[in-house]
């Protein structure tokens, strides 16, 4: 069993529209609220050497990424930090901070305690207007699939090229291109932290289309072996880029650095230069 498969527990208890989105999406005034939270463990998810800024600054960079997700602005981060030593806390905090305040949002709080293992939870909220929203439902047969940035990088670092380290370590949440889209109209997006792969897979189970993509217009990883880098490009974790789709006429975005990849399909499935995309990437497993 995976965390996918798990999600249809969750599911049968607060319905299926709620678990479809990477944020929750909550009335507010004359806006939309939009919420997210994330989990992380050292073991699954601050590979060895990280600093404990770097571990903050993922920490709240992975949040920020799924409300840049939703074409939102952040406004606050809440941070609860388990700790096997209190000595780490500084740094961890340190480097939260600096990444709230890039972004621009505040790190408004947390909580603190004792645990076995170092467990950081982050919980993120921003703000969008009703017409900027995006959600992964919404892509049109016909519309083009396309992805900021490259894909692959992180785990490039983690198959041994150092280059690609910093790319794993202090990943850069698309804030200004994800609030960019949804004020230039695009029609579904997500972000890729779980490989481009699942991410396909999971566009169509919220959308009932399908995806047709062209490996060869992936941009690569440098400096990895061309059949190598197209394997972590479409199945590697932890890039945290956007998957969108859109009218084609609507790009380029201005501020938007973009790669047209494919086509959306009236056929639920995913192909990938013609063949059937194998549903892989970085799972949670029991």
């Amino acid at each position: 069993m995976d965390d996918r498969d798990l999600l249809t527990r969750v599911q049968a208890v607060i319905g299926h529209a709620q678990t479809l989105d990477d944020c929750a999406v909550l009335p507010h005034g004359g806006e939309y609220l939009v919420a997210t939270t994330d989990m992380l463990h050292e073991t699954t998810d601050f590979p060895c050497g990280m600093t404990g800024w770097q571990i903050g600054w993922m920490s709240v960079a992975v949040t920020l990424s799924d409300i840049a997700a939703m074409g939102a602005s952040p406004t606050a981060v809440l941070l609860a930090v388990g700790l096997d030593d209190p000595e780490r806390l500084l740094s961890i905090m340190e480097g939260a901070n600096d990444c709230c305040t890039t972004y621009g949002a505040e790190l408004a709080g947390g909580d603190l305690d004792a645990h076995r293992e170092l467990t950081i939870v982050s919980t993120g909220l921003g703000h969008v207007a009703p017409e900027h929203l995006v959600r992964r439902k919404g892509a049109r047969p016909g519309d083009v699939v396309a992805i900021t940035g490259t894909l692959g990088e992180a785990q490039a670092a983690l198959e041994g090229y150092g280059q690609h380290r910093q790319a794993l370590l202090e990943p850069q949440p698309r804030l200004r291109e994800g609030i960019a889209l949804g004020r230039a109209g695009a029609t579904a997006m997500m972000d890729i932290s779980d490989g481009l792969a699942l991410s396909l897979y999971d566009m169509v189970a919220a959308n009932g289309c399908g995806f047709a993509i062209d490996t060869d217009r992936l941009p690569l990883p440098a400096g990895v072996p061309e059949g190598e880098a197209r394997e972590l490009a479409l199945h590697g974790g932890g890039d945290f880029e956007l998957l969108f789709t859109c009218p084609k006429e609507l790009l380029p975005v201005p501020d938007v650095e973009a790669t047209i990849i494919g086509r959306v399909t009236a056929e639920p499935v995913v192909l990938a230069s013609g063949r059937v995309l194998e549903r892989r990437g970085y799972q949670h497993r029991w």
